[in-house]
């Protein structure tokens, strides 16, 4: 019995897809990319020197604090959940820095077009119970805008492991249409699996395993993803003018947000989301890191080197990777090939969860996956830089109980026991006031300071430089409209941290201890959620703002903490407000607008265009679903 309950496929190909091992290297490095290296290490000590230097001046400061005697246990807890959070945040700060330094100095080299080989490309799409309209209408403008391009020959697979028939019939009906356009003008294929074994690696897996010996490469999608014939020539160009070059990725921009809590999202990752990218690739450079999707691989580099052992569960039992792209990444720079990230290649674009809720629900997928990559930091073989990448994703959400215990631990400094009243005078010198040391007091306020301002830094730096852009001076045409802008995403995102630090802490609990509801696919449609609904799922952040709210009013708990304090007991209005539709308002500060949703590309206009039509042709009619 075929595997497959639909294919609309070429003829086989098979590439095998060579076993691999975290405990040792199946065979010989191809030979690492080497020219690089002086420069590669120049970059790396700016970047982790500072952080360094910024480490050892906190863990002096605090050992001497200690050293003084009288400091309370809690205290020095406090100190050393800080000194770590302190020091993952100023890497963030160098980083930021590096980034600016790299976009000042460093200019992109256009390439000749004859220069560059040709090669035979694979779009690839992996799909699961998404809404076949929109998958399709996205496909339909690519592929239109990649029938001006010259030279490589691209084709397009739609991968699907959708297993509700319903979708699935949707899916058939579409492509029907989508080849019937396309027909004699450009390849475009189909096939759905009857079982998602292994997920998105299990769907891959088996497209190169049956089809993968045609193409020199392979540009993976995400269901929500959409790139302009433009982005994808750049990134296959850049594939084929470097050799020793096993995977390029590209910065997905987020676009299509309506609600508050999804333009907020939008906005920060365009106007500083790009100064990250430019920080990460300065010090990552050849061992770049592969977020998924949005990138070009090259066929046999990864069916040499990344196929994903599973890892053993404490049952013995084999466990699948759920974030299998870092590690994709590192197995691909372990077997000699270079991976990097070319931040500034336009046109590449994603969707973001609409609402708090699904965006705190699709991080507990990422989490899941994520703490998984503490077990394989040892892994044989990986470079330091990929072992990194393996670490941050972990941190990114093992920071957020970090930051809670800090906060909790520093609520309860400088507060006096059992509600004593402060004693002014003493009995050697009964005339002579003596006031109350504010020492701590000052050094949380300090501190709170210094953190805020790290945090801030690389937004207000980011934006400056965003702002100075033509395309974003003509775009908002004022400049009192992008800044309110501005102090507005600044405003919600201060306002919505501590309920994500919850909602963080809780993901890395489920994960640590095994707790999965799932892979589910992410909502994309429907943003309503009840009152009820979103108080189940915001109840731990409400209770425990309640609680310190109390504790702030009756003096036992720092008032340092109020702003927290006040955003968590809000959890569930502040929930219910992330999905209000916000795209419409005759407030271009409440629209939260970004160039890209002021004068919208090309091909977001034609992706709009087709996905209309696809939902025409599929909603004209009911569909009568065969027993397969």
């Amino acid at each position: 019995m075929t595997p497959y309950a639909a294919a609309m496929m070429p003829p086989r190909a098979p590439l095998e897809m060579r076993p691999q091992s975290f405990g040792k290297v199946a065979a010989p490095p191809r030979g690492v990319a080497q020219g690089r290296g002086r420069q590669n290490w120049l970059w790396r000590a700016a970047a982790f020197l500072p952080t360094a230097i910024v480490a050892t001046v906190i863990c002096s400061y605090a050992a001497d604090h200690l050293a003084q005697g009288g400091v309370s246990v809690i205290e020095a807890m406090a100190l050393g959940v800080i000194v770590l959070s302190t020091v993952w945040l100023f890497f963030a700060v160098s980083s930021a820095c590096l980034g600016m330094v790299r976009y000042a100095i460093q200019r992109d080299v256009k390439l000749a077009r004859e220069d560059i080989p040709t090669q035979t490309i694979a779009l690839l799409l992996p799909i699961y119970n998404e809404t076949p309209w929109d998958v399709f209408g996205n496909a339909s403008a690519m592929m239109r805008d990649l029938q001006r391009s010259q030279g490589d020959s691209f084709s397009l697979f739609i991968l699907s492991d959708t297993q509700s028939p319903e979708i699935a019939a949707l899916e058939e009906r579409a492509f029907a249409r989508l080849q019937a356009e396309f027909c004699g003008a450009a390849p475009v294929y189909y096939r759905r699996r009857r079982h998602n074994t292994s997920k998105k690696v299990g769907n891959i897996t088996d497209w190169i395993e049956n089809w993968g010996a045609d193409y020199d490469a392979m540009l993976v999608l995400d269901a929500d993803s959409l790139m302009s014939g433009q982005a994808i020539r750049e990134l296959a160009d850049a594939l084929a003018s470097d050799p020793d070059a096993g995977l390029i990725q590209s910065r997905p921009v987020l676009i299509g947000a309506e609600t508050l809590f999804g333009r907020v999202q939008q906005f920060a990752n365009t106007a500083y989301g790009w100064l990250i990218a430019e920080g990460v690739a300065s010090w990552s450079q050849d061992e770049g890191n592969y977020w998924g999707h949005n990138a070009i691989i090259r066929t046999r580099a990864f069916a040499e080197s990344s196929r994903l052992p599973h890892l053993r569960s404490l049952r013995g039992k084999d466990q699948l990777i759920m974030s299998h792209d870092f590690i994709e990444a590192a197995m691909l720079r372990r077997a000699g090939w270079r991976v990097r990230l070319l931040p500034r290649v336009a046109g590449s674009y994603e969707e973001t969860p609409l609402t708090l809720i699904d965006y705190s629900l699709r991080d507990r997928r990422w989490c899941l996956g994520n703490m998984q990559h503490l077990r394989i930091l040892a892994a044989r073989g990986f470079h330091p830089i990929s072992r990194l990448h393996l670490l941050q994703g972990a941190l990114a959400f093992l920071m957020s109980p970090a930051w809670l215990a800090a906060l909790v631990l520093w609520a309860l400094v400088g507060v006096p026991e059992s509600g004593a009243a402060p004693e002014y005078f003493s009995l050697a010198h009964p005339h002579q006031v003596i006031w109350p040391e504010a020492t701590d007091q000052r050094l949380g306020w300090f501190f709170l300071l210094f953190v805020y301002g790290m945090l801030l830094f690389p937004k207000l730096i980011g934006a400056a430089l965003y702002g100075m852009r033509t395309r974003t001076r003509v775009a908002y045409g004022s400049g009192l409209v992008y800044v309110s802008t501005i102090c507005f995403e600044l405003f919600l995102s201060v306002l919505y941290a501590p309920i994500t630090m919850i909602q963080h802490t809780i993901a890395t609990a489920r994960a640590l201890v095994g707790w999965s509801s799932g892979w589910t696919p992410q909502n994309r449609t429907n943003v309503s959620y009840g009152w009820m609904e979103t108080l189940r799922f915001h109840w731990v952040e409400t209770v425990l703002g309640l609680v310190l709210l109390a504790g702030v009013v009756a003096g036992q708990i720092s008032a340092l903490i109020l702003l927290v304090a006040v955003s968590l007991a809000g959890a569930v209005p502040l929930s219910k407000l992330s999905g209000m539709r916000v795209a419409n308002a005759t407030s271009r500060t409440l629209r939260l607008d970004t160039p890209l949703s002021l004068r919208e590309p090309a091909i977001v206009l034609s992706a709009r265009a087709e996905r209309a039509k696809f939902r025409a042709t599929l909603t004209e009619q009911p569909t009568s679903i065969a027993a397969e």
